[in-house]
């Protein structure tokens, strides 16, 4: 087989109707050899002809989708100088749309042998490694469009393929756990009735199960292990045999998007599952380690490590930037995604040792043309020194706002010296964000995500529960901020399950009533529980998987949550895109856009938010004071609300304000009773009327009887 000398550019491999060009980066390499196999697994290996700037390529005639392939470099082996090229170990592209084929830990994978880190290994690799597939780049979108949602009208719902799908009887078995089933009508119907704008979709980028958890008996569930940043994982493909991967995600996405969901990919661009220095060598390691890793300056047999996992991918390289932004472009342009969620995002800010808010990859970001355009959400936060980043990212991004959970967590729970940050919190963060010419809606807010206690949990556990992965509870946050209601796990005490229910409600509610955008923990809705495991990354079984039963067992908890996105979608002074300001909202009018008050109905005082034991704070939030224009050019309008929160553990009389912020008022949400209604439903209470707020609870009351 005689290669044509193709193309550089682009990277990878790239099939044009009659045939493929092949393309590998490497700095180090002497040569390089493509090497394709038959469906029996018989090899033929082809050296790519030419070398352009360190790109080796070649194009075969004939070579089309469905094509296995890998790559064996030839270059220099000597890991005291971090350079680990080794024919022997078959390399999957870092640029391969798709990847099929597990790993099987076998000794031939690690270049030393079993019990002897020191001994080199040359056993051939071959069939023990994934394959990367020739994919077909041709697909009948028909009139997808991608739907656009503003920040601060979504409402985000992060979850998982295979959990959200495993169990859903709606769902047929065959589909089960694949991007066909996130994409069958029942699952898009829950959403939609739940009132979801988008899915944040953990990692689907191919990932592999360490071999240390294989051991184990247990596989990676999480995803967070990438071994190829262009493909799609084919572990969640419905016929991962016939390297359909793609196909298969394109129709999802394409079906997200007629239902008007956005679809927001986790990404995990900061390190691989390559490991440290006894890890196996599957991909970039072999191509060009010092390249794509970090590596210890004074030692480069090892490698920097800021994510805890054994490495970090070398920001500092333009190469590597190449590869993370052109992937980024991929799933935008290509696979039609709306947006990332970028994990442990300080890591890719550090250049150097510090995390640098001016690094390289964000100028990069910032001036592309299309990914600029998509939803930027960073996790602000590795395990390196100075990683812990919440409110120091560019203007262009949201983040997940972890200062918002820990306040909301621990005022619900009825820690002291939290009502301030409380107030600030709630209304989108502006002591995080103004000052750089953010908006509230940088603030992706929550209380509960994939690491950590579900919500059920978060109100039934004190202590995480994490025996079964093994790791003798070393593993997994101990600073959960989490509150039992006085017993550890299920009861049957009628007054425990009660409040934890009211906790529930409390939880929900305060993240969409809060300026910013929301975020939803897939199942949170019908009350899922891990039994206490707050770190489930590796248990793909019944443990983690959606138990859909619950959905109707607990449907009042399933309608309040979908009335409560309903209530946010309708009302706009409850996701305002400026921050408030304090100020009167016209000329000569005394009436502000924000106000808060104590339960006597007094305006708060700087004395009040230094009190060390408060616990209830009312706000007024002034539906004229919307400081945003519609699609017209029109002024937003939307009623005036009272927000009283009560975390005491004592019901509060509380005394509404004077009758210049509103004559009367209606009850329109209660988070004791569980209700949702139209204020036509309730009855009105007169300004300086009073209510009784039961204990640990929030209700929402809207003005009422203005002309």
């Amino acid at each position: 087989m005689r290669p044509w000398p193709g193309t550089p550019y682009p990277l990878g491999a790239a099939y044009d109707g009659v045939g493929t060009n092949f393309t590998l980066f490497s700095e180090v390499a002497e040569y390089v050899e493509l090497c394709l196999f038959d469906d029996d697994g018989t090899e033929t290996r082809v050296r790519l002809p030419e070398v352009d700037g360190f790109v080796h390529h070649g194009y075969l005639l004939g070579i089309g989708p469905g094509q296995r392939y890998g790559y064996r470099v030839h270059g220099p082996h000597d890991p005291e100088r971090g350079l680990r090229c080794n024919p022997n170990k078959l390399l999957i592209d870092p640029y391969a749309k798709a990847i099929t084929g597990g790993v099987d830990w076998h000794e031939s994978l690690f270049g030393y042998q079993f019990g002897d880190p020191d001994a080199r290994n040359d056993e051939d690799s071959a069939g023990h490694v994934p394959l990367s597939v020739v994919v077909n780049p041709f697909f009948d979108w028909a009139n997808d469009r991608p739907p656009k949602t503003p920040y601060n009208e979504s409402v985000i719902y992060e979850t998982h393929v295979r959990g959200l799908t495993m169990q859903h009887p709606g769902v047929p078995e065959r589909l089960r756990g694949t991007y066909a089933g996130l994409a069958h009508p029942a699952v898009i119907e829950h959403l939609q009735g739940l009132g979801v704008t988008a899915v944040e979709l953990m990692p689907v980028h191919q990932f592999i199960t360490d071999h240390g958890l294989q051991q184990k008996g247990l596989r990676n569930y999480w995803g967070y292990n990438t071994i190829g940043f262009f493909a799609p994982h084919d572990g969640y493909a419905a016929l991962p045999e016939s390297a359909n991967q793609v196909q298969e995600f394109k129709g999802m996405v394409r079906a997200l998007h007629e239902a008007g969901m956005e679809v927001i990919l986790d990404v995990v661009y900061n390190h691989t599952a390559e490991g440290n220095h006894l890890g196996p060598t599957l991909s970039m390691r072999g191509i060009d380690n010092q390249a794509y890793y970090r590596l210890v300056e004074d030692d480069p047999k090892f490698y920097m490590d800021y994510t805890g996992t054994g490495n970090s991918l070398n920001v500092r390289s333009p190469h590597t930037l190449q590869l993370i932004m052109d992937s980024l472009r991929y799933w935008v342009t290509e696979m039609r995604v709306d947006g990332f969620r970028f994990d442990l995002a300080a890591t890719l800010a550090r250049e150097f040792y510090d995390v640098d808010r001016l690094s390289t990859f964000f100028d990069l970001v910032q001036q592309d043309p299309v990914v600029s355009q998509v939803k930027l959400i960073a996790e602000p936060w590795d395990v390196g020194p100075g990683g812990y980043q919440v409110g120091n990212f560019p203007p262009l991004w949201t983040e997940w706002n972890g200062k918002y959970r820990d306040t909301v967590r621990d005022f619900w729970r009825g820690e002291p010296a939290t009502l301030g940050e409380f107030a600030s919190r709630i209304t989108g963060s502006s002591d995080l964000y103004k000052d750089d010419g953010r908006r509230p809606y940088a603030s992706i807010n929550f209380v509960t995500a994939h690491d950590g206690f579900t919500l059920n949990d978060l109100v039934s556990y004190n202590d995480k529960h994490n025996d079964a992965n093994g790791e003798d509870g070393r593993d997994g946050a101990d600073d959960n901020r989490s509150w039992n209601c006085g017993v550890e796990g299920p009861t049957d005490d009628p007054e425990v399950n009660e409040l934890r229910a009211r906790q529930r409600r409390n939880l929900l509610a305060t993240t969409l009533l809060s300026q910013g955008v929301p975020m939803l923990l897939h199942g949170d809705e019908i009350g899922r529980t891990q039994h206490g495991n707050n770190n489930a990354y590796c248990q793909d079984n019944e443990l983690s998987w959606v138990d859909w039963t619950l959905a109707e067992k607990n449907r009042d908890l399933l309608d309040f949550t979908s009335a409560l996105t309903a209530f946010r979608h309708k009302h706009p002074v409850l996701r305002r895109r400026r921050f408030f300001q304090g100020n009167p909202i016209r000329k000569g009018d005394e009436l502000r856009d924000i106000a808060w008050f104590t339960p006597s109905g007094e305006e708060m005082t700087e004395q009040n938010w230094g009190d060390d034991f408060g616990r209830c704070v009312v706000v007024f939030l002034n539906g004229e004071g919307i400081p945003d224009v519609d699609q017209r050019g029109m002024r937003v309008l939307d009623d005036s609300f009272l927000l009283a929160f009560n975390a005491h553990h004592e019901d509060i009389e509380v005394t509404l304000p004077e009758e210049g912020y509103g004559a009367q008022w209606t009850v329109v949400i209660d988070t004791a009773t569980g209700e949702v209604r139209p204020p036509e439903e309730g009855e009105p209470v007169p300004a300086g009327g009073t209510i009784v707020l039961t204990a640990r609870s929030l209700v929402v009351l809207q003005r009422t009887g203005q002309e």
